[in-house]
């Protein structure tokens, strides 16, 4: 679902996609994506339909369409391959979920796009801001490192991202502990697991569009634990493309993450990174109102440390 955004990134423009997933283009049309891109709100978001967890390809669209290449998954077996494969039409299989697989992505996508030289940029930028957060997470403490649990569904049931996921792993990265690395993959919970955990911090998906931190602090249950107790409840930015994914915009989750996690150790400017970021992906610069938006001030705002995102006018 990033792939969309992920090739505006790299190609610079909109022009040249013709399709994406329906709910890539609800990311463009909820995110800043469709500002900076105007165009990219009329692409046609037909191309897959509700089969195999809705990326069955729609090949009747496809045809008129009539794409150079199209990008599918390539682990979530032949049915949803085969009717590209059948039609003839070209198509591009990638995997995703570890950073290594989010990196070699951005390839494919440069690659596509003619422009690899783009890929070796964003991957040179993911790789130093690694290396920094790394050099001052290792010096928290073990007994400070705090217990962390992302939902990837909260609002319709819940379920929580459990080891080797990629939530999992910028949680370890920034220094936190994965409170659900007992599961595998992301199945569905009680809230009488989560309050077991009892974590320190509760993220929430920014996949779900009405889901807001009231789910957490109006609950019966998930209203005791430390993470509503403390205000620390927060969702997941949406920018050019939702940051609880790996996607071209993910160093800036790791910044954020780090920032409401160990705001003593970690000193971002988030803002300043966000503008840095946005002329490097995309060759826009966000007003201080787009980057509320990014960032869920009205919704996120009165949760605890995170007023360090506030606008430098009003800290």
């Amino acid at each position: 679902m990033p792939s969309a955004s992920t090739f505006i990134a790299v190609e610079g423009s909109a022009q040249r996609l013709v399709g994406m997933h329906p709910s890539s283009k609800r990311a463009i049309d909820e995110g800043l994506l469709g500002r900076m891109f105007p165009q990219a709100r009329a692409i046609d978001a037909s191309v897959a339909g509700v089969g195999a967890d809705g990326f069955m390809p729609n090949v009747e669209t496809l045809a008129l369409l009539d794409p150079d290449v199209v990008v599918q998954w390539g682990d979530r077996g032949d049915d949803i391959v085969g009717p590209l494969r059948n039609a003839g039409i070209r198509t591009a299989l990638l995997r995703y979920g570890t950073e290594s697989l989010a990196r070699g992505n951005l390839a494919l996508m440069a690659d596509i796009a003619g422009k690899p030289e783009r890929a070796k940029e964003l991957i040179a930028w993911r790789a130093a801001t690694i290396i920094a957060i790394e050099k001052t997470a290792r010096d928290i403490p073990e007994a400070r490192r705090l217990r962390v649990v992302y939902l990837q569904r909260a609002a319709s049931g819940l379920a929580a991202a459990g080891a080797n996921s990629y939530n999992d792993f910028y949680i370890r990265l920034v220094g936190g502990r994965n409170a659900a690395d007992g599961l595998a993959g992301a199945p569905a919970i009680n809230a009488e697991q989560i309050a077991q955990w009892d974590p320190d911090v509760i993220l929430l998906n920014g996949f779900e569009e009405k889901l807001t931190p009231a789910r957490i602090y109006d609950d019966e249950i998930l209203s005791a634990t430390r993470a509503a107790r403390e205000r620390r409840v927060y969702k997941m930015p949406i920018g050019g493309y939702r940051w609880d994914p790996p996607s071209q915009e993910s160093p800036l989750t790791w910044m954020w993450l780090a920032d409401l996690l160990y705001p003593e150790a970690f000193h971002y400017d988030l803002r300043a990174e966000i503008a840095r970021a946005y002329r490097l992906l995309y060759g826009h610069t966000p007003s201080q109102a787009d980057m509320d938006e990014v960032l869920r001030v009205q919704i996120n705002g009165d949760a605890r440390f995170y007023d360090r995102f506030a606008a430098s006018e009003s800290k």
